[in-house]
């Protein structure tokens, strides 16, 4: 199945405080129309009707000389031109963006339906208006600023800023709101990588519910911290302990068995009672590791020499020279150890009775790559992901010796340690592949240049 594209905490309540945010903006717009715009447009076509009626009105009742007198102090007082209609005129009605078609209707209602409004007429721009006197037809010229319009470019800068604030106030309290659970999700990577210390939040915080969780968190990394270094303590005091009485046993067995057949096998399990108990403190040991570069070749020789004499194992090495890894030299000394000697235990070919072991690592990137395979029975598929966990033990097949079932553990928990990836997995044409993942040292940075020492002048 494909992963869900993931949405984080901040941007899912960004969004949903935006829709809220827009859908307010856009409800109050709509009740804005509906108290302000309506009224002002009836009140914007009562104006324009009162001033045709009245001049209409006016224009009636004047005689012919009163009627110039009349028509020329409306031009110099009131910016109103009256003149004849003409057949001949060619006119310009407005648009819709220009005027409010609530304003066309109410002036259609109140004048008439003779009523005409242009927006120019014969190349001539203003507010004209189309009415009659009697059978005669005129033109009146207002002001264009007569006109109040419903909305326009002043609304839409307005409505864009109030936008615009709104959304940035939704991203700072998304912000605010998300920064306690960011902070908890930093803690709990940190608590589950083992870093106790660099987990630990503010327990004052301003937030009733935010400062309970921190404080309970705390509490509880603390107690993970002390349960971890018990269980360090407790391992590492047993298998301290355990190494005089076994140092004892081993002189008596020496000494006092004269059977050379049992002083053999009691050795024997001494032998590995001590080497369990080696695995006990390797596990034990803390999650610390100091890195620096290590040149893979010498390490894999180091560990194979320490085998090279043991008859049941053959190795196979393809290694190109100058791998460098950024690890500690002697952590992954222990690493190829224990997967040698999980190979020789448990990846023995059935026809030989002997471990046939591959080891091989290559460059890829800023990696290297180095891969560890037997050619034995190989493992279930349903006990892979187990073979890692501590004290686990694979099937009967791999089994075939004691042992204290840590030793996968201890190579998985070591190259974590060392900021590598461990993964197990069966061949194809059999046997168990351990893939190593080690990252490579970055390039030195330039060193800066020392300062010429000043020389103290001679007195």
């Amino acid at each position: 199945m494909r992963p869900r594209v993931g949405l984080s905490l901040f941007w899912r309540t960004f969004f949903l405080l935006s829709l809220l945010l827009i859908g307010s903006i856009v409800a109050w717009l709509q009740t804005f129309r509906a108290l302000e715009f309506e009224p002002r447009a009836v009140q914007t076509a009562q104006q324009i009707a009162s001033l045709v009626n009245l001049s209409r009105a006016a224009l009636v009742h004047s005689d012919s000389i009163a009627r110039v007198s009349l028509i020329k102090t409306l031009a110099d007082q009131e910016g109103v031109r009256i003149v004849p209609r003409e057949p001949g005129d060619k006119y310009a009605v407005f648009s819709a963006a220009e005027l409010d078609t609530r304003v066309m209707d109410e002036l259609a209602t109140r004048l008439g339906p003779g009523t005409v409004m242009a927006a120019s007429v014969n190349g001539e721009e203003g507010l004209w208006v189309g009415f009659k006197i009697d059978a005669d037809q005129y033109w009146m010229l207002l002001d264009r600023s007569r006109l109040t319009r419903v909305g326009g470019r002043t609304w839409l800068i307005w409505l864009i800023t109030a936008a615009g604030l709104s959304l940035a106030g939704a991203a700072l309290i998304a912000r605010l709101i998300n920064r306690p659970l960011k902070q908890l999700s930093f803690a709990a990577s940190r608590v589950r990588d083992g870093d106790f210390d660099a987990s630990r939040l503010d327990e004052k915080a301003v937030t009733s519910e935010i400062r309970e969780v921190n404080i309970g968190f705390n509490r509880m990394a603390q107690q993970l911290a002390k349960i971890e270094q018990d269980r360090a303590v407790m391992l590492a005091g047993i298998s301290h302990d355990l190494r005089t009485p076994l140092a004892r046993l081993r002189l008596e067995t020496e000494m006092s068995v004269a059977d050379a057949d049992a002083r053999e096998h009691m050795a024997a399990d001494i032998d590995q009672l001590d080497a369990i108990i080696d695995k006990f403190l390797d596990y034990a040991r803390p999650d610390h590791a100091e890195l620096k570069p290590v040149l893979l070749n010498d390490v894999i020789e180091a560990c194979l020499y320490a085998v090279q004499d043991q008859g049941d194992m053959r190795i196979n090495l393809d290694v190109s020279k100058g791998l460098v890894v950024l690890a500690d030299e002697v952590e992954l000394a222990r690493v190829v150890s224990n997967l040698l000697e999980n190979a020789r235990r448990y990846g023995k070919t059935p026809e030989t009775g002997i471990a046939v072991v591959d080891i091989a690592a290559k460059s890829r990137n800023e990696w290297v790559l180095l891969k560890v395979r037997d050619h034995g029975m190989g493992v279930a598929p349903e006990a892979l992901p187990n073979l890692i966990k501590p004290f686990f033990r694979g099937d009967a097949a791999r089994t075939a010796a004691t042992g204290a079932g840590l030793g996968l553990a201890i190579v998985d928990k070591t190259v974590q340690r060392m900021g590598g990836i461990f993964a197990l997995a069966n061949t194809t044409s059999g046997g168990l592949a351990a893939h190593i993942k080690l990252q490579k040292p970055r390039a030195n940075p330039p060193q800066p240049a020392e300062p010429e020492p000043k020389i103290e002048p001679a007195y």
